[in-house]
């Protein structure tokens, strides 16, 4: 069976205004933007439960969106559906809608689902770093990948941990074992490692909840700078993390998306009342 080849992204006028009824994708932004992921009336379910109901959003190309709202809201289901790691998971799936990556149906028939996790990388909450060393860590991704050009290799693993904000901190120890660094240092390791293959898109689901406000401040300036090359979606608890780090901001209450609009407008002057209730800290 050929398999379904994902296309570029789109591009579309967008429009900053209110929360969008469900169902209408949201894209807040006062000009042209490339949409690289197209969330329409998506709802999701884990067995009977409704996890998610009607959600539609479009997410910005090389631009950092942030998924809040209170534990259970449905904002870690949505992330993970955005590379479909929730095949993973027994009696979960996508009942309603479609995630589309230039005009392709992620979960459509063919989309071969090991493409479409090189193209969406995700760095998760915990550090995962391979019980390898430094360079294995980053090297590998590329081996399976069918990379066997040393001199590629090396290169890579260089720019990667560069761009990760790593490099000086590691370079004379490449060779030793990645699970002897810090907690944020491996998290940036993991960061490495996901862009050794050069994804379009990096998820990150709540990335410095075991990090101290040290290791923190290190992972927020690196997603700033990795904006410059890569769409970026956030989930965090956080709210001042949001509004440091993101451009875009939506927020989610009982699976349904409340509100979506540029980070400042969404955190000085919300269209929803329940939006304003959350950030101001009246439930949550």
């Amino acid at each position: 069976m050929n398999e379904t080849q994902i296309a570029r992204p789109i591009t579309v006028a967008s429009k900053a205004g209110p929360a969008p009824a469900p169902g209408t994708i949201a894209t807040p932004a006062a000009n042209v933007e490339e949409i690289v992921i197209e969330i329409d009336r998506v709802e999701f379910h884990y067995g009977p439960s409704k996890a998610l109901d009607a959600i539609s959003l479009n997410i910005p190309r090389c631009q950092v969106t942030a998924f809040i709202g209170p534990s259970g809201c449905g904002k870690s289901t949505l992330l993970r559906c955005l590379n479909r790691m929730n095949d993973l998971i027994e009696r979960a799936w996508v009942s309603a809608g479609a995630i589309r990556m230039g005009g392709v149906d992620i979960n459509g028939p063919g989309v071969d689902v090991i493409e479409l996790r090189k193209r969406v990388g995700m760095v998760f909450q915990k550090s995962n770093p391979f019980p390898k060393s430094i360079y294995e860590n980053i090297a590998y991704g590329l081996r399976i990948g069918g990379v066997r050009d040393k001199r590629l290799i090396d290169q890579t693993v260089e720019e990667s941990l560069r761009g990760a904000a790593l490099w000086d901190e590691v370079k004379d120890r490449l060779h030793a074992n990645a699970l002897g660094l810090s907690g944020g240092q491996q998290q940036r390791l993991c960061i490495a490692r996901t862009i050794a293959v050069r994804p379009e898109v990096i998820l990150m689901d709540e990335p410095c909840s075991a990090l101290d406000p040290i290791a923190t401040a290190k992972v927020e300036d690196l997603i700033s700078h990795l904006a410059d090359r890569f769409t970026i979606v956030i989930v965090t608890h956080n709210m001042q993390q949001a509004a440091r780090c993101s451009d875009r901001t939506a927020f989610f209450y009982l699976g349904r998306l409340i509100e979506f609009d540029r980070t400042d407008k969404l955190f000085s002057n919300p269209c929803q009342k329940q939006t304003e209730d959350y950030i101001s800290g009246r439930f949550g």
